[in-house]
């Protein structure tokens, strides 16, 4: 037989991906390149493969993330060798903090070609360290090898990754030729030893796991209060169900998507008198981690640490979610199974363990309610601001799905929002400012819906290229980027003033309508909250694709708007 390796990198390549196809992947992100030959073309040829592609690795990364954030399965990415691995490094950062499975199939140079100079030739085993689950590190094809090994290492890797959670890495050396045109009947005897499997649809190797997770004791007493972190939107709902089965006070981060009669608690919290009466509570349930308020995350330290609060965290993923280290009992599991014995007990059960304490926090909604109306204070139809964007986001979402970008704006959105029964998408892991529209891009191809998108001018000037995923949805999208010219986040933290705008805020004086022109989207610039409202409603009820709404703002407006909401607070 003659030997015709870029035929055998494709066989290889075909049997990797059929069989990770079988452990229900349905979506691969690629970029182009030469030395991912073998990979794309069978990815292409896959007929229960959805693949999906992107110039710029950075922008791929964070694109099959954000597939992976809608899907709830890991989603494959597929990239040539050299720096254009390197650039994968965020997205892998930001799925080990969120739990998104990825699994990179990176290209690579054989051996013999790392090390010594050769082109586009990097150190690739092992480039994602600690940041991926497990990283398997390919020899290239050679008939030496049995397809039979390449298929259980797969099968093992897979069975890590089910297990553990997080990014796997596999890392595959394609020697030159790339590219063939023999024909594969060449290589039926090496072939025949897997036929069974290929003419199958099973897993070549099957594991079964058996675990047995108590739900938790049903001895719940005392004072409460529910908090409702970054969980997905069902999820959400069941614990909005359970706080109010037990009569507790629920804070409802924005990642969660609802809302509750003790909103704006960021703003309440600076309430003397607001926050002594919270802190009388006894019991906190969170379900969910990552909380956007820092406030809040303070006053749970001091209500476990200064008062000898019992903390209970409900999460899917294993991860930690403790940053203070507090003393802390964790369910690693969903909130439906935690909270079924308190939704689904008998009336005479559940009145037998509320007793005394339910509604014991019902007078902070008073707090709640005069914040609401002190923002309201802030909205002019004939002016448009960050506040405003925050105070109308509910209304302007009508029941789309949202992707909350970083730094300012979602926590003006924490502060001021009160989102009803709207799914929401973040990156909260690195809460970093990279590759969000692409991880928004993801997440609107997953869905196949409407998205609205909240996002700030720096965090789209890092991230311009990824416009490039927006310029072929077909669904109507609103990209809403508020330009108050650079990092206003830092107007919120004791920065030095004489040294802010050079070295912090960084502003740049630029705006967004030749970036929208050049990737051919649709653009408003509102100049009062009238047309902004308008622009939205109007798109949502007769546009296509996306449109890219640019709400430019003086540079300091927001912070002198929260600086004074918070003096009014501080005084009710």
């Amino acid at each position: 037989m003659k030997h015709d390796q870029a035929l055998l990198n494709r066989i290889w390549s075909r049997t990797l991906l059929e069989e990770l196809s079988r452990w229900g992947i349905e979506h691969v992100c690629a970029a182009p390149g030469s030395r991912s030959t073998p990979l794309i073309l069978e990815a292409a040829e896959h007929s229960a493969l959805q693949l999906h592609t992107h110039f710029d690795e950075r922008g791929l990364g964070f694109m099959a993330l954000g597939l992976a954030k809608v899907t709830q399965q890991p989603v494959v990415v597929i990239v040539t060798s050299g720096t254009a691995v390197a650039n994968l490094l965020p997205a892998i950062v930001e799925s080990k903090l969120t739990g998104e499975s990825l699994i990179v199939l990176s290209s690579d140079r054989p051996i013999e070609l790392v090390g010594c100079g050769a082109n586009q030739a990097i150190e690739q085993a092992g480039i994602f360290s600690s940041h991926v689950t497990h990283s398997v590190n390919l020899p290239s094809p050679t008939t030496q090898i049995p397809l039979a090994w390449l298929l259980s290492r797969t099968d093992e890797a897979m069975h890590q990754q089910r297990q553990h959670g997080g990014s796997l890495h596999i890392n595959c050396p394609y020697p030159e030729p790339l590219y063939s045109v023999q024909p594969e009947s060449n290589y039926a005897p090496y072939c025949q030893p897997i036929k069974t499997w290929q003419a199958g649809s099973q897993l070549y190797s099957q594991r079964s796991m058996l675990s047995h997770i108590d739900a938790p004791a049903m001895t719940m007493q005392g004072k409460g209060v529910v908090i409702i972190g970054a969980v997905a939107f069902r999820q959400a709902q069941t614990a909005v169900a359970f706080a109010e089965q037990m009569g507790w006070p629920y804070l409802c981060d924005p990642q969660a998507g609802v809302t509750s009669p003790w909103s704006h608690y960021d703003l309440w919290l600076q309430n003397p008198t607001a926050a002594e009466q919270l802190s009388r509570c006894e019991h906190i349930v969170q379900f969910g981690g990552r909380l956007v308020s820092k406030r809040l995350n303070q006053w749970i330290t001091q209500q476990v640490q200064g008062y000898g609060a019992h903390y209970e965290v409900i999460t899917q993923d294993a991860a930690q979610h403790n940053a203070s280290h507090l003393p802390q009992q964790r369910w690693v599991m969903s909130p439906q199974v935690w909270t079924a014995p308190y939704l689904s007990s008998h009336e005479n059960e559940y009145e037998q363990r509320k007793l005394t304490h339910q509604g014991w926090a019902d007078d902070l909604i008073y707090f709640a309610d005069a914040c609401a109306q002190l923002a309201a204070l802030h909205l002019n139809q004939d002016h448009l601001s960050e506040v405003a964007v925050a105070l109308t986001l509910s209304d302007m979402a009508e029941q789309h799905p949202l992707f909350l970008g970083n730094s300012l704006m979602i926590r003006m959105i924490d502060m001021l929002s009160t989102l009803t029964d709207v799914p929401v998408y973040s990156n909260r892991g690195a809460s970093g400012i990279d590759g969000l529209i692409a991880t928004a891009a993801g997440v609107q191809k997953g869905l196949h819906d409407g998205l609205l998108v909240i996002i700030g001018d720096t965090a789209l000037l890092h991230d311009l290229n990824s416009l490039a995923l927006l310029h072929d949805v077909s669904d109507p999208m609103i990209v809403v980027v508020t330009n108050n010219d650079g990092g206003a986040i830092f107007d919120l933290l004791p920065v030095q003033i004489n040294q802010r705008d050079a070295l912090y805020r960084m502003p740049h004086g630029f705006n967004f309508c030749h970036a929208a022109a050049q990737f051919g989207l649709s653009y408003a610039n509102p100049h009062s909250l009238q047309e902004y409202q308008r622009v939205i409603e109007q798109h949502w009820r007769e546009g296509t694709g996306a449109l890219l709404i640019e709400v430019i703002t003086p540079p300091h407006e927001a912070s002198q708007h929260v600086q004074q909401l918070v003096e009014q607070v501080h005084a009710l």
